[in-house]
């Protein structure tokens, strides 16, 4: 089973996010923010990682960084979800090493199309 962490500082986005992705037949785990998700991938590093961009202690574009940057051999596919909906956003987060953006609200059609997009369904 494919497994996907999600990274939200909203329990409500986590929460629907999860419903879907165990839908899909994704085994699940959860971060708060940037720095729980760096501790979570030391741990056991996901298949998928659907981020979002505000977060507090430490938002996604500088967890991304920090992970692509790591020696890691383990490269995760990386979706960012967010409400940061503009064309630099959009770049950086690519630039950043993320292979998808989602804009929020999302619903389950949305994540099934990214997800199939990057070749994790």
């Amino acid at each position: 089973m494919p497994s996907c962490l999600i990274v939200d500082d909203s329990k409500v986005v986590r929460m629907v996010a999860r419903r879907i992705l165990e839908d899909l037949s994704f085994g699940i785990l959860e971060a708060e923010d940037g720095k729980g998700a760096l501790t979570t991938c030391q741990e056991k590093m996901p298949d998928v990682i659907l981020l979002d961009w505000n977060m507090p202690v430490m938002n996604g574009i500088d967890f991304l960084r920090t992970l692509r940057s790591s020696e890691n051999g383990d490269q995760p596919v990386v979706i960012f979800c967010t409400t940061e909906n503009d064309m630099a956003h959009i770049r950086e987060a690519i630039s950043a090493g993320a292979n998808e953006y989602i804009m929020k609200p999302f619903d389950r059609a949305i994540i099934e199309a990214k997800f199939s997009q990057v070749g994790v369904l």
